[in-house]
């Protein structure tokens, strides 16, 4: 049977590579060759009907993304999000390979439970996925001694996510078997005693925009809640840059690679920057939401998160950060929940299905990002910081995950569309400019619009 696949009439797109009027050769689920329009054309004339072909329609194909931090809540909490859900989420959203939180029920703590996961993506088939492993075991805030069983080719990142490891002792511990490993830190840097300030007035304005009428009553309310959500915001933006600061001190100390999950104020764009400069081991990764959204100052209704969304001169931040690779990576920190959860005030949205349009829309269009940067940000990059050398270009030998985009198609975001369990998302109704065709694991068509 014939392993090669043809991709052909499309535009080629990579961190190096911009061809247009081009074709790609697939062969044993790996790239063969880069080919010309006329090359293929001959190459398929000669084959006749025995090589199989797939017409690009003139679109975009670029290696698919590759997310450094998403949240398919299995174990424990599969009625937010499964692998096999997650997966289908990614496949539609473009992604190819993922790394998984271990926030679930058991939280992951070791090798042997991160594999676990893995496998049954494998099985599936629609996306592979890293699964990371907590930084202290159970999130405890004081077990590091499983570290020493863990090996960076199974599991390269390892992370308290939406938890912070408060004794900076435990922290530096566990840095340091970390860089003796080779393994990535990946911090979500929040002071928890700041963030549990915020929380009543986040929950406050919430019931206040719940309740709030039209007319001048309703007005009054959500003045109330915005005042709120200011005094938290404010304690919020403590929280992640203090916590920042932080970590970088102990990763500098430990000799580590350190990574900053979703940056997200200017205060730590600035500090990753020095520490950048001073020579440190440090990456970080800003999300889509944060690149497309600011908080509201007046709310009707307010999307909570964690970080929360910043303000508008935080946001430019970010995206400044991306086109000068202040910032070196995006990732979508999906978070799918329950209605009734997010209804309840559960941080986070579902992310994965509308990555690229938004970051399309914001970087490309908006901000003038050559759509090679942006495959460097969204594939090239995480792959190098994985230590996935066989993905994240479009170069010969590498494995053929793929994603057909259509950088000019409108759509209207409708979270009740999306594969992913989780329904919601801050770009209800909007539109955005940028929408995955279809998607390739290995050379295999997994999704098609």
């Amino acid at each position: 049977m014939d392993d090669r696949l043809l991709i052909h009439n499309v535009r080629l797109v990579d961190e190096t590579t911009d061809k247009p009027n081009a074709a790609l050769l697939i062969n044993g689920g790996k790239i063969e060759r880069l080919l010309s329009a006329e090359d293929a054309a001959r190459l398929l004339q000669q084959e006749g009907g025995s090589l199989a072909a797939f017409d690009g329609k003139g679109l975009v194909l670029m290696p698919s993304f590759i997310d450094m931090h998403a949240h398919f809540r299995d174990p424990g909490l599969t009625q937010k999000e499964d692998i096999e859900t997650g997966c289908l989420a990614a496949a539609a959203g473009g992604f190819g390979t993922l790394v998984l939180m271990p926030n679930t029920k058991p939280v992951v703590s070791s090798q042997e439970m991160a594999e676990i996961n893995n496998n049954k993506a494998r099985l599936f088939g629609r996306a592979n996925v890293i699964q990371s492993v907590s930084i202290t075991r159970d999130f405890d805030g004081t077990t590091v001694s499983h570290l020493e069983d863990i090996q960076r080719e199974t599991v390269p990142l390892v992370t308290e996510d939406g938890h912070e490891v408060t004794d900076s002792a435990v922290m530096l511990q566990a840095m340091r078997i970390a860089a003796k490993k080779g393994i990535i830190v990946s911090c979500h840097c929040e002071d928890p005693f700041l963030a549990a300030a915020a929380r009543p007035l986040r929950q406050q304005a919430l019931a206040l925009l719940n309740s709030a009428d039209e007319g001048q009553a309703g007005d009054e309310a959500r003045r109330q809640a915005a005042d709120l959500l200011s005094q938290a915001n404010t304690l919020l933006a403590l929280a992640e840059d203090t916590a920042t600061d932080r970590n970088i001190a102990l990763a500098a100390e430990a000799g580590c690679h350190l990574h900053l999950c979703h940056v997200s104020t200017a205060h730590c764009i600035e500090s990753v920057r020095r520490a950048k400069k001073a020579g440190q081991d440090i990456t970080c990764e800003v999300t889509p939401h944060h690149l497309g959204l600011a908080g509201d100052t007046a709310p009707r209704i307010f999307h909570i998160v964690n970080p929360p969304l910043r303000s508008e001169a935080d946001r430019q931040a970010v995206v400044d950060a991306l086109l000068d690779g202040s910032a070196d990576c995006i990732a979508t920190d999906h978070a799918p929940h329950t209605a009734g959860d997010k209804a309840g005030g559960s941080p986070g949205f579902s992310g994965l299905e509308t990555a690229f349009a938004v970051c399309h829309t914001t970087l490309v269009l908006g901000n003038n990002m050559p759509l090679t940067t942006l495959s460097r940000r969204m594939s090239a990059t995480p792959a190098h910081l994985l230590h996935l050398e066989d993905r994240g270009t479009l170069a010969p030998g590498k494995r053929a995950d793929l994603v057909l985009v259509n950088t000019e198609e409108k759509w209207i975001v409708e979270g009740e569309s999306f594969a992913s369990k989780g329904k919601y998302t801050p770009l209800e109704g909007e539109t955005v400019t940028g929408s995955v065709q279809a998607t390739f694991l290995n050379g295999n068509l997994v999704f098609q619009a």
